[in-house]
């Protein structure tokens, strides 16, 4: 399953995915570690239809696991926003390419200079930037963005990501430089992909208060951004529709040609897989990505299937798998001794579920940076020891040997020899059975907890409870409604959760909220685990403060090594394609799919209407 919703917008996790080659800037855009791809004066993205017709509709489906929606503001923590908003309606200093990595050009700002330095940013606004209201895009908003985003009401994130800003200065009725607390490679990108919106957005005064709102309180106030939508027709709650502003600014910008095509994108809700399925086959909607192998190679299928109304194309992709995991709750007893976490990952028979549940559609998660020149290999070579050493007694022992690997059950491995060896690592951390159950020396069962946010999850968790049971540990499914799981992920208060993490060809600092010491202890921050180590801070510190390629790789493979031997995450599973059903006589699309893109998002962005 997805985490239950973005952290933060796509397009600044996006802004985050770098190729490997040294920092360089140019007017028109910025790149990490070699050229931009598209020169000073290209007219569009290679992977778009510059003359696609404007007009129609698509119809999407959520796939965020939620049956409602009740706020507007994507970035405060309560509630749940509508898919998409956050792209739809922000528009950002800069904006990436879907074809090239670790590069950004000119969306907002017509030019970003980065001092030699590397201690600031400073971008030009272009004089035709507009919001939605018609009032231009100055630098007053920019920062107005970034103070409030870093502000208490906000989701901590951004403070995360944002560490390592000093503050935003406003040079220019149109000029803004972003102030760095030491050089960072990526944060110019970084801050680059902030969303930016209106002074004018939620700024009344509350009758109740007399006092002006704070940004908690605007919650259904239609967002004032500059982006190629706003919100249209809505049935709050459950469906919205965002409507193409025929005016945008940016319509004939060479980094937005090409894009933007339909005058109305629809979102409709369903309440669980079932529906949205038998929706789809009833043509309620155009185009639905699927994550189920089971649907896809069984009930994917009907009447407008065979008449080729509806197409099912997998398209393939070159972006990191990601590590989709089981989460482990190392705040709590006993998962917080990694003996214990490591005889659960023992249990968990990937070759089976694959062979039997998920018709061989999906490869194992290998690390934090599958698919990446960052993933680590083999032993750890003497860059990597160089880093590790030091922190030699605060790392698994494991660290120092060769890369983490998944517990097999093919070949010369077997399921009856993993769990010999769990039951092994369970004796060693004190747990024996004790009249037919496992307990402690205290006399406490090895009992843990499951959450989900849908009772479908059972399925694919039941076999990994059935190997479990044999070890004697109790693992219980328990289901709850979809606010409730955002709830106790917030304060984390779960044992074990299946989530869905986003991968990189560039990691940096965003890796302190996923597995900092600081969002340990934060409330909704992105470290589910609890993961606290002085060694992983410090490689997180070093891999997004590198100046060179070899010594960012070594970095994040250091960090690849720490995390996975730390036995906080339990890897699942991840596909090479994105399986994408669409309704072919609706819409029409470029040939070929940027490597970089989701299957959503290359949709929305570069699809177009026949009708």
């Amino acid at each position: 399953m997805q985490l239950p919703r973005p952290r933060l917008p796509a397009r600044l996790m996006a802004l985050c995915v770098a190729a490997l080659a040294p920092t360089v800037w140019a007017a028109h855009g910025y790149a990490l570690w070699g050229e931009l791809k598209y020169p000073a004066g290209f007219t569009h993205f290679d992977y778009v239809n510059p003359q696609a017709p404007k007009g129609g509709e698509l119809r999407l489906v959520s796939n965020l696991r939620t049956s409602t929606f009740d706020k507007y503001n994507p970035f405060t923590l309560r509630g749940s926003a509508p898919a998409y908003l956050s792209d739809l309606m922000f528009d950002s200093l800069l904006t990436g390419a879907l074809d090239e990595t670790g590069a950004a050009y000119g969306l907002l700002a017509e030019d970003v200079q980065v001092a030699p330095d590397r201690l600031s940013a400073t971008f030009k606004l272009r004089d035709t930037a507009r919001f939605h209201n018609g009032a231009p895009v100055l630098a007053a908003d920019v920062k107005h963005s970034y103070d409030t985003l870093m502000g208490p009401h906000t989701s901590p994130a951004f403070k995360t990501i944002l560490q390592d800003v000093a503050g935003l200065d406003v040079l220019g009725e149109r000029v803004v430089r972003y102030r760095f607390k030491k050089p960072n490679r990526e944060l110019p990108l970084t801050v680059g992909g902030l969303p930016v919106f209106s002074r004018d957005w939620g700024n009344q005064i509350d009758p109740k208060t007399g006092q002006r709102k704070t940004f908690d309180q605007v919650v259904t106030d239609i967002p004032i951004g500059s982006g190629p939508y706003t919100i249209g027709p809505v049935v709050f709650g459950k469906d919205i529709t965002y409507v193409r502003d025929p005016g945008y600014w940016a319509r004939d910008l060479p980094v937005r040609r090409g894009t933007a095509n339909f005058d109305r994108i629809t979102v409709k809700i369903y309440k669980d897989s079932t529906a949205r399925l038998e929706a789809l086959k009833a043509g309620e909607f155009d185009l639905m990505r699927f994550f189920s192998a089971g649907d896809w190679a069984r009930r994917v299928n009907g009447k407008r299937f065979d008449t080729g109304e509806l197409v099912k194309g997998e398209f393939q992709h070159r972006l990191p798998t990601g590590f989709q995991s089981y989460v482990l709750n190392t705040r709590r007893p006993p998962l917080d001794d990694i003996r214990v976490r490591e005889a659960l990952g023992l249990a968990l028979d990937y070759e089976w579920m694959n062979r039997q549940m998920f018709y061989g559609a999906y490869q194992r998660v290998e690390g934090l940076f599958g698919n990446t020149d960052c993933q680590a290999k083999g032993e750890p070579g003497p860059d990597e020891l160089a880093l590790l050493t030091p922190w030699r007694a605060q790392l698994p022992p494991a660290v120092f040997g060769p890369a983490y690997k998944a517990p097999r059950t093919d070949g010369d491995s077997s399921l009856r020899q993993n769990l010999r060896r769990a039951q092994a690592l369970l004796r060693e951390a004190g747990w024996t059975v004790q009249d037919g159950v496992l307990r402690n020396a205290q006399g406490k069962a090895l009992e843990l907890e499951y959450l989900d946010s849908a009772e479908t999850g059972v399925r694919v968790v039941s076999p990994w409870t059935r190997n479990l049971e044999k070890l004697g540990v109790r693992l219980r499914f328990r289901p709850v409604d979809f606010a409730l799981y955002q709830q106790r992920l917030r304060t984390f208060d779960f044992d074990i959760v299946s989530l869905a993490f986003g991968g990189t060809h560039n990691p940096g600092a965003e890796y302190a909220d996923l597995f900092g010491s600081q969002a340990a202890k934060m409330p909704d921050s992105g470290n589910f685990s609890g993961l606290a180590n002085p060694a992983v801070d410090d490689l997180i510190r070093r891999m997004s403060s590198a100046d060179q390629r070899t010594d960012f790789l070594a970095a994040c493979r250091a960090l690849d090594r720490a995390v996975s031997h730390s036995h906080v995450l339990i890897p699942q599973w991840s596909a090479s394609t994105h399986r994408i059903a669409y309704n072919a006589w609706r819409l029409a699309r470029p040939a070929q799919m940027p490597p970089y893109a989701s299957g959503e998002t290359w949709a929305i962005d570069t699809w177009w209407s026949m009708k």
